[in-house]
């Protein structure tokens, strides 16, 4: 049997001993009592979380026994630390101009209790020790594990991990709102004026009602005892957090549903996550009784819980990103070298063949435009891109959703036939703990500030689909249910893949009839591209290559430059971001025109081409050319930029018009060469200035290297 007093001694000599090795900045180690400072930290109320580190427990004196029972009986542990904290803690080197409510009240206790203890010496309870240490404590004490520990699936948490120390790595699928908890309750009484504290240590307790002092009873003979009255202003409350963590998909076994457990956060871990975050957490695995009717059903059995020590985010929000000077000051290399729009967009899936410039449409999504708010009304212009990838199966439409998500920060990926339109928008459940009605967010409300991946999205119903349609240009939600009227933010680009409405594209039909969606949804997609499986032996002979070489060798084709991990390039989008560019007046008149030109171009060609050109075709080259500002880092949106946002919505409008087109493609040389011939028997001149040509060339989504070949 553990002696726990030789235990507290050595927890009081790791705190006061252990030194720790740093490296700074300059490359040199220094040394620190880490723990003396937290400590001083502490009594400044300048630091509220105090973590003691596994790791640092064994390499202070090598004692693996010592660090195993810490493990396995984290919670006695964890109350011997917290009264070693309060033994050794040091006075405060700086002084506190304003006491705060705390103080006032705990310095009236002392000299209250310090009156009557001994006018009650004789009392069944004393009243010094009814004082307790969590009232005083202005600190929340964790136990973090060691680095080495493995994180376990929820299925593999067995009953002998009861009261050990656990990691466990899942999704949240649920978060309540934060509510403060009891963890002392002060009572008062009417009659001698005693002040009584319990503590408490469950999530129910039973209330104190009759005062037990001993002057009480005397001066009340024959007479009941004085009542206590709870006072809440007296009482010490925490924040309280529940979440229900569910395992991830590749922990589930074939046949089997997910399962999930309740995680308890109280004090500063609460609020550290959100619905549809994949998270670590570590914490103590500790039964609970059922109450109330689901006692009577259950019997001896009882549900389990997660009281939690940390909880770690495995991808943040681009706002949330702390980027290292090393890792900016790759960014910054990065940004300035040739052609990083390129590159970044062909590290995008690497393993799929092809598809480059709507890979590059995808970057510029998750990139973004800058949300605008107008001062006056306060009306919002998006900034989110939203795209549309339509065509035939087997084109990796779904892949390239799939890797989406897993680069972007936040993405949530759903299927349109499983997807209902409460399922995207918001559900009213009931509260577990308040048993009140709450809102739960569906899909589109969990990738707020990310983006929402719809696959098979000609399959929803009609009404579901409807549901999106405030989505994708308020990018809100209003809600009407249960006697909930409110309005949910929903700042999520949306990327849907459909297939045409006979399976196949069928190009004796025209493009609305292969599309079978409503012109007032197919507007609010900034981009929209078929991709059409054409037979073409060298085309084809190429991706054969391609998908063999993978296959064998379990990874991409060695490409002429090295391919960016994902963490690299959500790196550098979080640095992308936080940069607003706008447009300068000299180049409005030159949006102007190519917003003018590619109306009036589908006015001559208004037969049948299967896209809209309108007021939001002109807000959504002004995203995309944002967007590819961000990609320079710079602030001003340039020509260039311009340009390629042109050129995509050229070759995304291409595509659909193209869409018949069995023949050939024609060679980019030729196409501008007769689009300068065409432009000279226009305009009746033999000699044609560059800069005449190369808005035009631009606009059919062609290059200016292509053009200077040409030439």
């Amino acid at each position: 049997m553990a002696d726990y007093q030789d235990e507290a001694e050595k927890c009081e000599r790791f705190l006061q001993e252990f030194v720790s090795l740093d490296r700074n900045e300059e490359g040199d180690v220094m040394s620190s009592m880490k723990y003396v400072d937290m400590l001083q930290a502490v009594a400044n109320r300048t630091r509220i979380t105090f973590d003691i580190s596994l790791d640092d427990v064994y390499a202070h004196d090598k004692d693996e026994a010592f660090v195993r029972k810490i493990e396995n009986n984290t919670s006695r542990y964890t109350r011997m630390f917290s009264s070693v904290v309060d033994k050794i803690l040091p006075l405060p080197e700086v002084t506190f101009e304003d006491d705060d409510v705390r103080d006032v009240l705990l310095d009236h206790r002392m000299r209250q209790n310090a009156q009557r203890q001994a006018q009650d010496a004789g009392s069944s309870i004393r009243l010094n020790d009814a004082f307790p240490r969590e009232l005083l404590r202005r600190y929340e004490l964790h136990i973090l594990p060691r680095a080495s520990t493995k994180a376990l699936p929820l299925r593999a948490i067995k009953a002998t991990h009861i009261g050990h120390l656990v990691v466990v790595r899942g999704i949240i699928i649920r978060v309540t709102q934060v509510k403060p908890h009891l963890v002392v309750a002060t009572y008062t009484c009417d009659e001698c004026g005693l002040e009584l504290f319990q503590e408490v240590t469950a999530r129910q307790f039973t209330p104190v009602n009759v005062c037990p002092s001993k002057t009480c009873s005397a001066s009340q003979a024959g007479k009941a005892r004085g009542k206590l009255n709870m006072q809440n202003r007296g009482s010490k409350f925490i924040k309280f957090q529940e979440v229900r963590v569910q395992e991830l998909t590749e922990h589930v076994p074939i046949g089997h549903i997910p399962r999930s457990m309740k995680v308890y956060l109280r004090g500063e871990l609460t609020r550290q996550c959100t619905a549809g975050d994949v998270v670590t957490i570590s914490g103590l695995f500790l039964p609970t009784p059922f109450t109330g009717y689901k006692a009577l059903r259950a019997g001896l059995i009882a549900d389990t819980y997660i009281e939690a020590m940390s909880v770690h985010q495995h991808k943040k929000s681009y706002a949330d990103y702390v980027l290292t000077p090393e890792l900016v000051g790759r960014v910054q290399r990065e940004a300035q070298s040739r052609d990083i729009y390129g590159r970044l967009a062909r590290s995008l899936a690497p393993e799929i063949f092809g598809h480059t410039d709507v890979k590059k449409s995808l970057l510029m999504q998750m990139v973004g435009g800058v949300t605008r708010t107008m001062p006056g009304d306060g009306m919002k212009i998006r900034g989110d891109i939203n795209i549309c990838l339509m065509g035939d199966p087997g084109v990796a439409k779904s892949q390239l959703l799939k890797h989406i998500c897993t680069v972007a920060p936040r993405g949530i990926y759903t299927s349109g036939k499983g997807s209902s339109g409460v399922g995207l928008t918001a559900a009213v459940l009931k509260d577990p703990v308040t048993s009140e009605f709450v809102l739960e967010g569906g899909a589109l409300v969990l990738a707020d500030m990310g983006i929402c991946c719809i696959d098979e999205f000609d399959k929803m119903e009609e009404a579901d689909r409807t549901s999106i349609h405030e989505v994708m240009e308020q990018q809100t939600i209003s809600i009407a249910k249960a006697g909930i009227t409110t309005t949910l933010n929903a700042r999520t680009s949306i990327l849907a893949a459909a297939n045409p409405a006979y399976g196949r594209y069928n190009p004796n039909k025209s493009p609305f009839e292969n599309f079978n969606l409503p012109a007032s949804l197919l507007s609010r997609f900034d981009l929209m591209f078929l991709i059409i499986d054409r037979p073409d032996m060298e085309s084809d002979r190429m991706l054969a290559e391609h998908v063999t070489y993978v296959h064998q060798h379990g990874k991409h084709p060695t490409l002429d430059f090295d391919v960016f991990d994902p963490e690299f390039i959500r790196s550098y989008i979080a640095q992308a971001r936080r940069v607003e560019p706008h447009v300068p007046e000299e180049l409005t008149d030159y949006i102007v025109n190519a917003y003018v030109s590619m109306r009036g171009e589908e006015n001559q060609n208004s037969a049948d081409t299967g896209t809209y050109t309108t007021a939001r075709t002109l807000l959504g080259l002004l995203r995309l050319a944002q967007a590819s500002a961000r990609m320079r880092l710079n602030g001003v949106v340039a020509q260039e930029d311009v340009d390629e946002a042109m050129r995509l919505m050229h070759m995304s409008k291409a595509s659909i018009q193209n869409s018949r087109r069995t023949t050939a493609p024609v060679d980019p040389i030729s196409d501008i060469y007769s689009t300068i011939r065409d432009f000279s028997a226009a305009s009746g001149n033999v000699t044609i200035q560059y800069s005449d040509i190369l808005p035009r060339v631009l606009a059919k989504g062609r290059t200016q290297q292509q053009l200077n070949e040409c030439l």
